[in-house]
């Protein structure tokens, strides 16, 4: 009997933000993965571990929830005014499916010092001491991304003092300008409020007619108010991922969302998105502890939000819904700047299930209309590990 040996392929293991995820340039990925289609989804698959019926991704590099299932494939930009671009996959954790449809806010934290480090910016540009300014096509949904990235010693500076509540150890601040993060006209989901509304009326089967604010900036997220489904806003994890039932609703609630949104056209076809859109839901601010024992006060906050992500409550914020959340924050009507007091703000710092998080966003009114120039928020990234991940060379 013949077996198919182990290939080995260049990658690195990098956390950004409370993500992490397995990133590839695009030239060292096996041929037939260099290209968008089967062999590169199976590839990425088996990189990660997936599908695993026992949801713990014992044999691939994925950490089995929607946080650690990353996958990035970086290149030289071919967009003018770029360094690279860059694109990620979500991997689902129990069916054969690589979730292309939107950006991951957190590990874009991740790629300036990626391209840095793996050869994409010309050395001329990085400083013995200082800051380097990377230029990211985001490729899943069209958009720039600007990483200012710290260099100590000509390198990229990983450590440093900057805290993230969600991260456990502090690492060097990398601040991120997701740049006009709202969606234009002609995109999918039409532009940034899909239906021209702040705020609709949501007929959701089995829980009822919801306040809704349906926003596409940074990713599509359907926000409805927390109070309005039994919720304070305070909750942790255990408290909607131990709820199949829960877990059942707000699934309900973002394929209406979703289909409201224009994203899908039959309710079924959400279960083949899972990556968006998000769905989220906001209450004004609250005292709680949060995951790790630390006490959040009302007055510390202008919000809570909790959202989740492929199917389960995040642990702590997508970034990209971080854009989202602040984007609709300062607007004015909003079920987000409500729930921040209603009115418009500049920036805004939220309550999550790990602690808080300040993003901020630059909006105006232009023909009727509103308008996001850019969404500003800090993150940090660190490579964990970096040399070879091996797959059986059958896999794809």
């Amino acid at each position: 009997m013949t077996h198919v040996p182990q290939i080995k392929i260049p990658a690195v293991y990098m956390r950004g933000g409370t993500s992490k995820g397995v990133f590839f340039r695009l030239q060292d990925l096996p041929e037939a993965a260099q290209v968008p289609g089967e062999a590169r989804d199976n590839f990425l698959l088996r990189v990660i571990g997936s599908p695993d019926p026992y949801a713990k991704h014992i044999d691939g590099m994925g950490g089995a929830t929607s946080s650690t299932s990353k996958t990035v494939i970086v290149a030289p930009s071919s967009r003018p005014g770029h360094d690279v671009d860059y694109l990620f996959g979500q991997v689902a954790i129990d069916k054969p499916f690589v979730d292309w449809s939107g950006n991951c806010g957190n590990l874009s934290a991740a790629i300036g010092p990626y391209a840095i480090a793996n050869g994409f910016i010309d050395p001329a540009r990085i400083p013995d001491n200082g800051t380097v300014v990377v230029r990211i096509w985001q490729v899943n949904i069209g958009k720039t991304i600007v990483a200012h990235v710290p260099i100590a010693d000509g390198q990229v500076q990983e450590t440093g003092d900057f805290e993230l509540d969600g991260v456990t150890f502090p690492a060097a601040e990398v601040q991120l300008e997701f740049m006009d993060p709202a969606a234009e006209e002609g995109e999918g989901g039409g532009a940034m409020f899909p239906t021209g509304n702040l705020v609709d009326d949501l007929e959701v089967p089995g829980v009822g007619m919801l306040k809704a604010t349906l926003i596409n900036a940074g990713i599509p997220t359907v926000f409805v108010n927390a109070a309005d489904i039994g919720y304070t806003g305070t909750e942790l994890q255990d408290a909607i991922n131990g709820d199949p039932k829960a877990l059942a609703m707000f699934e309900t609630i973002r394929a209406y969302g979703a289909m409201r949104m224009g994203l899908i056209a039959h309710v079924e076809e959400a279960a083949r998105r899972q990556h968006t859109p998000k769905v989220a839901f906001v209450a004004p601010p609250a005292a709680y502890t949060a995951s790790s024992g630390k006490q959040v006060e009302a007055g510390d906050i202008d919000l809570l939000v909790r959202a989740l992500s492929m199917g389960k409550l995040h642990h702590a914020m997508m970034g990209t819904a971080a854009v989202a959340i602040g984007t609709a924050a300062a607007i004015p009507g909003t079920l987000v700047s409500l729930a921040a007091g209603g009115r418009a703000h500049e920036a805004v710092r939220f309550g999550h299930p790990s602690g808080t998080l300040r993003v901020g966003a630059e909006a105006r009114q232009e023909d009727g209309g509103w308008v996001v120039t850019k969404a500003v928020m800090s993150r940090s990234a660190r490579v964990l590990m970096e040399g070879w991940v091996r797959v059986p060379g059958d896999a794809f």
